[in-house]
Order: C-alpha cells, then sequence, then structure tokens
C-alpha cells in the first residue's frame, strides 16, 4: 500500500530533547522591563511529554512566488491515494517530503464534491438569569470540572445540583451586571457567519456549526443538524487558542463519545485543529487590539500590559500532562515579539484568574499579582484577556469590574482593557485559512483503526493527550495531607470533606425515608 505520511509544519514535540525550539517562558510573578520579558524555557521536568500536532501541520509556505505545502514524514497511516493527489505531489532529495504546488490545487483535491463542515466547540453561557441554575448544574456535573473519587462518582450530579442551587443568586448578580445574561451565543453564532463567509471567499464552500459544552446549542444539537445535512468531511475547531484538557478536551472527550454511539458519525471523515495559539493571522490581531489600547493612556510607553489567562488546577499540568501552561506562555511570547516587530517594549506579566474551589490552581492568580503590581509602583495597566476571544462572564464582570476596583485600590491610577477578538477580521480569515489547511487531515485515519475502535480523533496526539489524562485522573495527589487550622487551603479542603460527607448522609436518609430535597426537586422519584 501507499503510505500517506502526516504534515510537520507547526508541529512541536513537547519532549526535553526539543525543549530549546520553544519560544519562551513567563517567569511568574515576576515584573520584567524592556523587551526582554521571556527568558528561554528550560527542559521539561517530566522527560515524557505529549506530541500535539496541529493544523498548521499543513502550513502555506513561500517558495519565490509559488505558494506550496510543506510535508515531512511523522506519523502515518495507510489509504490509496487517487491519481490526482499522487500527480500533484512532486518527490524531492528526502523521500519524506514533497509539495503541492498550487492553492487551487489543494481544494479541488481536498474539497471536490464533498459536503464541508465546520463544527465551532465552546464554554457556552446562560442567555438569561433563569438559565443560570441549570448552566451551573452542567458545568459542576462535567468530572473534568470537579474530580470525584472513583468511590464517590454516583453523587456527581446530585453534587452538581447542590453547589449550583447554592451559587446561582451570587452568578445571578454577576450576570444581572452585564445585561442579565452571557453575550457568548450570540458572538459565536456571529464568528461563525463571518467565518463561512470567509470560506466562501476562500472559495470552500462550507457549513458552519455551534455546538456548546453547558448550554444550547449543545454539541449534541448541533451533531444532529450536522447529520441532517448531510455532512462528509468535518472540521473541528474548539475556539480556545490555547489546549487544556479541562476546554478543548472536555468538548472532545464529549464529541468522542457521541460518535462512537453513531454509525453515520463513525463513517464521516473528520479532523480537529487542537489549539492554534501560534498561528500569525491570531498573533497579529491580538497585537494590534494591544496597540491600538495602549495609544489610549496618556504615556503608552509607560503602560504595563497584564495578560489574564483563565486559570486551571496546577495537578492537571504537572500530573496530567496538560500542555496549557507551556502554550499559554509561548503565545504572549510570540505576541511580545510582535509587538517589538512594532517599535513597542513595554514590560508585560502573566497571572491566572477565575480559579474555584480548595486546590490549588496555576499561579500567580490575578487578584493577587495586581495588589503585587500597585505595591512596585505600577500606576498604569492594559488588560489582555488572553485565552479568551468573546466577550462573557470573565471579561464583562470578573476583570470589567472586579479587577479593576481592585486595580484601582492597589494604587493603580491608569486602567485599560484589551477586547475580546470577537469578529476581528483578521482573526477571522485566520481561522478560515486553518480550517483550510486542515482539509489533508480530514479521512486521514485508517479503516482498520475505526475498526479496531480506536480513538475517532485522527491527531493521534490528542488521543493520546486525553489517554494519559483519563489513565491519570485517579493518581492525581490530594490537594492537602494533614488539617491545618484556619482560613487556609487544608481547612478549606477538610471542611469540603465534610461536607460531601454530610451530603452522603442526606443522600442514604433521603433514599431509606423516601422525603427530602431531591425528592422535592424531581431528582429522586417521590413514594407514595
Amino acid at each position: 500500500m501507499w503510505k500517506v505520511l502526516l504534515l510537520r509544519a507547526g508541529e512541536r514535540m513537547w519532549s526535553s530533547s526539543q525543549a530549546s525550539t520553544t519560544r519562551g517562558v513567563v517567569e511568574m510573578g515576576r515584573v520584567e522591563a524592556g523587551p526582554s520579558h521571556f527568558p528561554k524555557r528550560p527542559a521539561a521536568r517530566n522527560p515524557v511529554r505529549i506530541n500535539l500536532s496541529r493544523t498548521q501541520a499543513v502550513k502555506p509556505c513561500s517558495s519565490g512566488d509559488r505558494w506550496g505545502i510543506s510535508v515531512k514524514c511523522n506519523l502515518g497511516w495507510f489509504s490509496q491515494p487517487s491519481p490526482d493527489l499522487r500527480h500533484h505531489f512532486r518527490v524531492h532529495s528526502s523521500a519524506s517530503e514533497a509539495v503541492l504546488t498550487s492553492q487551487s490545487d489543494l481544494r479541488k483535491l481536498f474539497v471536490g464534491n464533498e459536503k464541508i463542515g465546520v463544527l465551532l466547540l465552546n464554554l457556552g453561557g446562560p442567555e438569561t438569569l433563569d438559565d443560570v441554575q441549570p448552566f451551573l448544574f452542567n458545568l459542576f456535573a462535567d468530572p473534568d470540572i470537579i474530580r470525584l473519587p472513583r468511590l464517590f462518582r454516583f453523587l456527581q450530579k446530585p453534587l452538581a445540583k447542590f453547589i449550583s442551587v447554592v451559587r446561582a443568586p451570587k452568578s445571578k448578580e454577576g450576570y444581572a451586571s452585564i445585561g442579565g445574561g452571557s453575550p457568548l451565543r450570540q458572538i459565536t453564532d456571529a464568528q461563525a457567519e463571518a467565518l463561512r463567509e470567509a470560506l466562501c471567499e476562500k472559495d470552500v464552500p462550507a457549513k458552519v456549526y455551534v455546538g456548546m459544552r453547558y448550554w444550547h446549542p449543545f454539541t449534541e444539537e448541533a451533531i444532529e443538524q450536522i447529520k441532517r445535512d448531510g455532512i462528509t468531511k468535518l472540521v473541528v475547531l474548539p475556539l480556545y487558542p490555547q489546549f487544556s484538557i479541562s476546554t478543548s478536551g472536555s468538548s472532545l472527550r464529549l464529541l468522542e463519545s457521541i460518535f462512537r454511539e453513531d454509525e453515520y458519525l463513525v463513517n464521516m471523515q473528520h479532523t480537529v485543529i487542537p489549539s492554534w495559539y501560534q498561528r500569525e493571522g491570531y498573533i497579529k490581531a491580538m497585537a494590534t487590539l494591544i496597540e491600538n489600547e495602549l495609544t489610549k493612556f496618556s504615556e503608552p510607553q509607560k503602560v504595563m500590559i497584564f495578560f489574564s489567562a483563565h486559570g486551571v488546577p496546577l495537578a492537571y499540568v504537572e500530573e496530567a500532562g496538560d500542555p496549557y501552561k507551556a502554550e499559554m506562555e509561548e503565545c504572549i511570547d510570540l505576541i511580545m515579539e510582535e509587538l517589538e516587530k512594532r517599535g513597542i517594549t513595554n514590560p508585560c506579566t502573566l497571572a491566572y484568574q477565575s480559579r474555584v474551589g480548595p486546590v490549588e490552581w496555576l499561579k500567580p492568580y490575578t487578584d493577587e499579582t495586581i495588589i503585587e503590581l500597585g505595591q512596585k509602583g505600577v500606576k498604569s495597566l492594559l488588560a489582555v484577556p488572553i485565552s479568551f476571544v468573546s466577550e462573557h462572564i470573565e471579561t464583562l464582570e470578573e476583570i470589567d469590574v472586579e479587577y479593576k476596583e481592585l486595580a484601582l485600590e492597589s494604587g493603580i491610577k491608569n486602567w485599560g482593557r484589551v477586547p475580546a477578538l470577537g469578529c476581528e477580521p483578521t482573526f477571522i480569515s485566520d481561522l478560515a485559512d486553518a480550517v483550510i489547511e486542515s482539509l489533508p487531515y480530514v479521512g486521514a485515519m485508517a479503516v482498520s483503526n475505526l475498526e479496531a475502535r480506536q480513538s475517532l480523533v485522527p491527531l493521534g496526539s490528542v488521543e493520546e493527550l486525553l489517554a494519559a489524562y483519563d489513565s491519570k485522573r485517579d493518581e492525581l495527589p490530594p490537594p492537602v495531607i494533614v488539617w491545618q487550622w484556619g482560613w487556609t487551603k487544608s481547612a478549606e479542603t477538610w471542611n469540603g470533606r465534610a461536607a460531601m460527607l454530610a451530603v452522603l448522609v442526606l443522600l442514604v436518609l433521603e433514599v431509606t425515608t423516601g422525603e427530602g430535597f431531591l425528592h422535592q426537586w424531581g431528582i429522586l422519584p417521590l413514594h407514595h
């Protein structure tokens, strides 16, 4: 059989042997001035790293005035190429490299008469105040959000119900302050339409779908529409620039479970773009937004650029191999390099926001860093929501209200915030290019793999990441070992364990007596 080889451009190994190829790292909690913000990233502590291949494995490359596609042997699959495909490959000195010689040829080869679909994956958000509590339930019912020991996993939904009811009043206040609901769906729908138009302009007719993880339109709803439309080639595009097992990973795991249960989906050719933070169009769009906001300060050169990213539990990164932290640091390094090309050499720093619960999350924390910057005499701060491409509660309320107030109280006089990308033209056009460049991957999985019921995500590195995380979830260390009195993480954790035990006791009482709040809410059937 003729062996089709996976493509190399944009592909990086996360092993320590290749750590030197990465672009840089943020030194957490330390404010650097001048153009050299990020020292070279040291070799990874864990020598076993996941190779997370990206869509840029098919990357436009310039060779004179000829547009081409670089191809290199890495991981392979077996299939018989069409005569047209063979015709358009030119063998180079290395048998593992080839070049597709024109953009139009690429589209003819991989589009043809196929019905192409693009599935945008996002978190979702409540659109009205009445949606807040059920949205929170869906969020906390996800085992990627709240990890329970195997013995207590039957408590996942009852615990999610309890937490959602308790947190709903405060969350409603936050959503009320930004207009009574999240604008996430409206913005994502607009992004989907803009992406469809951009693809059409690039001669790739495609339908674009939106699948949310925790609210309408759910991923399951989007998949049903994809089936009704008869899509034959699907590109899955999470709207998270950086990959994390708690965001993109959770959505892909759900998608994989849906695929496995449906014969149509099993046979549908598809691929996944796991992350795209390093794409040139995205980097330039972010740099432009930052540059525009800096001009609004009276002394732009004295402004600290403050990247605030959504946090993840530290154990996900250190124990489960989540590449989120490394990708985030490299993303910021790339943005700062682009700004430096434009003559902007402002100092910058990175912190993480939106932590929940007693476990340790990625540090430094945004609120603590803002206070520290104020104490160090920083007077002007420009907040950049680096992990978000749409406005929602974390930007409109947490950053614009809570963190702004904290900054002013900490001695920071001038505050600004970079808007989320939304439908910024350069960004949308680059996403369209990402979809086009991913088309050679569509259908790359061998039939033998499908028959073996292996992962339905063609990019094997994603499969490896999810498998590594799944296999280590139960092995993640507990957040604390011994009891500590006071307002400490340990005390909060043990209080949480006591609360879980109390919930378990209440559940046993409800089951035995047939009365209680779970029966009243309809979670458990009423006894007559």
